[in-house]
């Protein structure tokens, strides 16, 4: 550090005295030299003063601002932190997903359980025509199995009343309510089928991106597949059909009973003229006249009771049939009625409720057609008439088979076999079959009539083996093969 006095010897005054003026400006000018000089050497002491200062406190509290191996450290703990936390996200996200994949396993298996117990049949067709779901209900009720990956058109038929309705609906977007369209299963039973389809739209955007206007493009349904509900209405169809039968019965009985009788009496009036006059004729072509009235009177006779029978309500009086004995019993009748006929018993038969005397007449009726029909076509005739139990439905069924040798039933009388004055005989009124189709009904059965395997008819007989309260449903087609 620079002193005043060696600032003083340093400049030293000149030889020859001066002016005031030049003093003071030399004296201002030293001094302010001075004052810079102090200026300095106090910024360099408060400096080193507050450097020591620092230091001490460093001594007695911990350094704010770490040296390069506590950043170190820090950056290194920082750093496990995020890493830590980072981890306990992606355990809790591997959580919800695990908890959400379950859950949607679980609504997939509820879809599978509900879809595969419904009663009724679904069908999910996709665009391309392959079916992509199906449940066991509409593999029954088609009778076709599996259903699933296949193409419908290929299972159902090109031509068929379903695969055209899907098609529509693919092709066209249209919609079927309770439609009902007959179906035919490879094995050739026909089912009934009660049907809803509806298309499955999915929704497009135009690929142009926007409109003219600058809008947003716009939006497009497009048939993605088709889904088909569908029910086998068979058993009702059946149930319906004899119900129908059943009022048709009923009023044809009420509006000919009294035509019926009066046909009768006037039937009885000329068979008694007929028989005086034969009883007062001579031999010769009066009587032979009165003999040919007697005889078309007693033929107008018969078809008249015949048909007052089938018309007028049954009154049955249930009682405990025993069906084995009853069965052999027309087969002795029958051979009595038709002696070069053979009759044989088959089979299983059970007691059930009934009317035996109505019962036999249906089952004689049965019997006899089947042995004339083999007498008419020259074959020494032979019925079988065969019996077993069938469980249907939670049913028990007396199944009961009357087959003959004859010629068979031909395809186009099948339909028409069982309506009243329907007869493909020459001497036949037509109503046999009609009477053992009433009886049935009345008892709660059934019957049909087909060709059988090896030529000659088959008529099969369905009766419950316990009265229900209320009509039960028929067994289905497929049960009477």
């Amino acid at each position: 550090m620079i002193s005043l006095e060696n600032f003083s010897m340093m400049a030293p005054l000149p030889p020859h005295p001066v002016s005031f003026s030049s003093v003071s400006i030399g004296y201002a000018i030293g001094l302010t030299v001075v004052l810079m000089v102090a200026v300095v050497g106090i910024a360099i002491l408060l400096r080193k003063y507050l450097r020591d200062e620092s230091h001490a406190q460093g001594r007695e509290y911990s350094n704010p601002n770490p040296d390069t191996a506590n950043a170190s450290a820090f950056m290194a703990a920082s750093m496990q932190g995020v890493i830590e936390k980072l981890r306990a996200q992606e355990k809790e996200l591997a959580r919800l997903h695990l908890l959400a994949q379950e859950r949607a396993q679980e609504s997939e298996r509820l879809t599978e359980e509900v879809t595969r117990n419904m009663p009724t049949g679904l069908l999910l067709v996709n665009a391309t025509g392959a079916i992509s779901s199906t449940n066991p209900a509409a593999e029954e009720a088609l009778g076709i199995r599996p259903l699933r990956y296949r193409s419908y058109k290929d299972i159902l038929g090109a031509e068929s009343d379903l695969t055209r309705m899907l098609t529509a609906c693919l092709k066209d977007g249209q919609t079927f309510h309770r439609g009902e369209v007959e179906h035919v299963t490879p094995l050739g039973e026909s089912r009934h089928l009660g049907l809803t389809i509806s298309p499955i739209f999915r929704t497009v955007r135009n690929a142009m991106g926007q409109t003219a206007e600058g809008g947003a493009a716009p939006v497009e349904k497009m048939v993605s597949g088709a889904l088909c509900l569908m029910s086998d209405l068979t058993e009702l169809t059946a149930l319906q059909k004899q119900i129908r039968w059943k009022e048709n019965l009923a009023a044809l009985g009420e509006m000919s009973a009294g035509i019926a009788h009066e046909f009768k009496n006037a039937l009885a009036t000329v068979s008694g003229y007929a028989q005086m006059i034969r009883s007062e004729a001579s031999p010769g072509d009066i009587r032979e006249s009165a003999d040919k009235i007697l005889d078309q009177t007693r033929a107008l006779t018969h078809v008249v009771t015949e048909f007052l029978r089938f018309a007028k309500p049954l009154e049955i009086s249930y009682e405990t049939v025993p069906m084995q004995l009853l069965v052999e019993r027309v087969a002795q009748e029958l051979n009595e009625a038709i002696p070069q006929s053979s009759v044989a018993c088959d089979g299983w038969f059970e007691e059930l409720p009934g009317d035996e005397a109505l019962l036999r007449q249906a089952l004689l009726n049965l019997a006899r057609n089947g042995a004339e029909a083999a007498r008419d076509s020259g074959k020494v005739p032979r019925v079988t008439i065969s019996g077993s139990i069938e469980d249907l439905g939670g049913h028990k069924w007396q199944r009961i088979c009357v087959a003959d040798n004859g010629p068979g039933i031909p395809q186009n009388d099948l339909p028409k076999i069982f309506l009243p004055f329907y007869t493909t005989k020459s001497e036949g009124t037509g109503l046999g079959l009609a009477v053992v189709q009433k009886i049935a009904l009345q008892h709660g059965g059934t019957i049909e009539a087909r060709t059988g395997p090896t030529g000659g008819a088959e008529f099969l007989l369905w009766l419950p083996l316990r009265q229900e309260p209320s009509p039960s449903l028929f067994p289905s087609q497929a049960a009477r093969i």
